[in-house]
């Protein structure tokens, strides 16, 4: 299967990069595409940036040249409450909890699209087998989420919101758009639904953040 994988930040990246074998890369239209293998799957992985837009084009620009048959984002997300740090969520819908296009339309809902983005079937099955994964909506939008008076709100919106991410609500739409299935798989970094102060929690992760929580990824991809 071909197998495009998502990140957003360098640090993410260097997390992943040595799950590939065979690794080469690409360069183009503004961003570069490493592809190799894992676990018998002919994967592409990228870097998009941060936030929504940075999500689209990277997205866009990944199912026209590698055409994905399956497009997984991956890294870290904030806790809403539900989850501690280092927990990895599956999501089972991703939403945008920065979205409301105006009087009789739903909060969270984009203009022609589903209010919640549900996860590709095949990978929800591929982790079945696997122990410790919590499953919820991963609530998505434009802001770094640092208080937990923001966690109450995007709570009202998505109640059994685990995580809050600034990426998987655009790839999600983008490959909704192009009929690619779209799954989110994230490691909990934070927890601002608890603590005031999640910067320190955010900063000290990567310090402590293991190699081998990335390579649950490669149990997925095994089970594909």
């Amino acid at each position: 299967m071909k197998i495009g994988i998502i990140v957003a930040m360098e640090k993410e990246l260097r997390l992943l990069l040595p799950l590939l074998t065979n690794e080469e890369s690409l360069t183009q239209e503004g961003f570069t595409f490493y592809s190799g293998t894992i676990a018998r799957h002919q994967v592409c992985v990228m870097k998009c940036g941060i936030g929504k837009v940075n999500a689209a084009l990277g997205c866009s620009a990944m199912i026209r040249l590698f055409e994905p048959q399956l497009v997984i984002n991956t890294g870290v997300a904030g806790g809403t409450g539900a989850a501690e740090v280092l927990d990895v969520v599956a999501a089972s819908a991703v939403g945008y909890h920065d979205v409301w296009c105006g009087p009789g339309t739903i909060p969270g809902e984009a203009a022609g699209c589903p209010r919640l983005f549900p996860a590709a079937p095949e990978a929800i099955n591929a982790l079945k087998e696997i122990n410790g994964i919590k499953y919820g909506v991963m609530a998505s939008g434009d802001v770094f989420v640092d208080s937990p008076e923001t966690v109450s709100r995007i709570l009202e919106i998505y109640p059994d919101a685990l995580g809050c991410d600034m990426e998987s609500g655009a790839l999600a739409q983008t490959c909704h758009h192009f009929g690619v299935p779209f799954f989110c798989l994230r490691v909990i970094s934070d927890t601002p639904g608890r603590v005031s102060d999640n910067g320190a929690q955010y900063e000290s992760f990567w310090e402590a953040a293991p190699q081998e929580t990335f390579e649950i990824l490669t149990a997925l991809l095994s089970n594909l």
